[in-house]
C-alpha cells in the first residue's frame, strides 16, 4: 500500500529516489579513477562499491514496498535496523579496507559535502505538518535541520573548492550539526511513530515515516547522510594529520 501523499511530493520522492543513487554511483566511479590504485583495482573497487549501493537501495525499497517497517502500536519497531546496520557495516568496510580508503581519499571534500544538497528535501516534512499529515514534534525539528544542511551544503562545498583558510573549521561544524540533526530526526521519528516506545504525538501519530514511500528516508537517505558526514570528518582529520606532519618536518629541517 502506498500511503496517500500530495502529487507534488510524490514527484519529489520519485525524482530523489532516482537521482541520489545515480549520483552516488557516478561519484564512486569518478573517485575510483582518481584513486592511487592500479587501473584494474580501480575498476574492481568501483564495481564492488557500486554493487553494494545497488543491493542496499534495492533491499530498502523491497522491504519498504512490502510494508516491513509498518507495525501495529503493540509491536516492536524495525526501522532502527534499517538505519543502524548500513552505517555500522558501511563504515566498517570502507574505513577498514585500504582500497576503499584510497577511493574516499580521492573524492574532493567539496563534492563529499555538496552532494548533500538533497537534504533540502526535508522541507516536505514541514509541508506535510502544515497539511495536518505529520506531527510537529517530528516535522519541525527534522524539516528545519535538513533545510539548513541542504541549503548550506553548496556554500560549504564552495569554501572547500576555494581552499579557504577557515573551510576546515566550517566543514567540521557543518558535519557535526548535520549528524546531530539526523539524530534528532531519528529520535523524534521513533518516539512519534506507533510502537511500544511511542511517547509523543498520540493525537497525530507519525504514520507516514515508516510507510512507503517516505520510509525510504530513514531506510536509505539517513544512513547514507551519516556515512557521508563521517567520511567528510575522516578526510578532515586525515588532512589535519598530514598538515601536522608537514609542519613538524619543516620545523625539524629548520633546526
Amino acid at each position: 500500500m502506498e500511503y496517500a501523499l500530495p502529487d507534488y511530493l510524490l514527484a519529489w520522492n520519485f525524482a530523489a529516489r532516482a537521482a541520489i543513487p545515480l549520483t552516488l554511483l557516478t561519484g564512486i566511479w569518478l573517485a575510483a579513477r582518481r584513486a592511487s590504485l592500479p587501473a584494474s583495482e580501480q575498476r574492481f573497487v568501483a564495481a564492488i562499491l557500486s554493487a553494494a549501493v545497488i543491493v542496499w537501495f534495492a533491499l530498502a525499497w523491497w522491504l519498504s514496498k512490502r510494508e516491513f517497517f509498518v507495525i501495529a502500536g503493540d509491536e516492536l519497531p524495525r526501522i532502527q535496523f534499517a538505519v543502524l546496520l548500513p552505517i555500522v557495516a558501511g563504515l566498517w568496510v570502507i574505513l577498514r579496507s585500504q582500497h576503499t580508503r584510497a577511493v574516499v581519499a580521492a573524492v574532493p571534500q567539496s563534492r563529499l559535502v555538496g552532494v548533500q544538497v538533497y537534504r533540502a528535501l526535508g522541507a516536505m516534512f514541514r509541508l506535510l505538518w502544515a497539511q495536518g499529515m505529520m506531527p510537529g514534534e517530528f516535522a519541525i525539528p527534522a524539516g528545519v535541520g535538513d533545510i539548513i544542511i541542504g541549503l548550506t551544503a553548496p556554500f560549504v562545498a564552495w569554501l572547500n573548492a576555494r581552499r579557504a583558510v577557515f573551510a576546515p573549521a566550517v566543514t567540521r561544524f557543518w558535519n557535526v550539526f548535520g549528524i546531530l540533526d539526523l539524530v534528532v530526526a531519528v529520535t523524534t521519528g521513533f518516539l512519534t511513530s506507533p510502537s511500544q516506545f511511542q511517547t509523543m504525538a498520540f493525537e497525530r501519530p507519525n504514520l507516514l515515516i515508516t510507510a512507503y514511500p517516505l520510509v525510504m528516508v530513514p531506510a536509505f537517505l539517513v544512513p547514507l547522510s551519516i556515512i557521508l558526514h563521517v567520511l567528510s570528518l575522516w578526510k578532515l582529520a586525515k588532512a589535519a594529520h598530514g598538515s601536522a606532519i608537514t609542519a613538524d618536518e619543516r620545523h625539524v629541517g629548520a633546526l
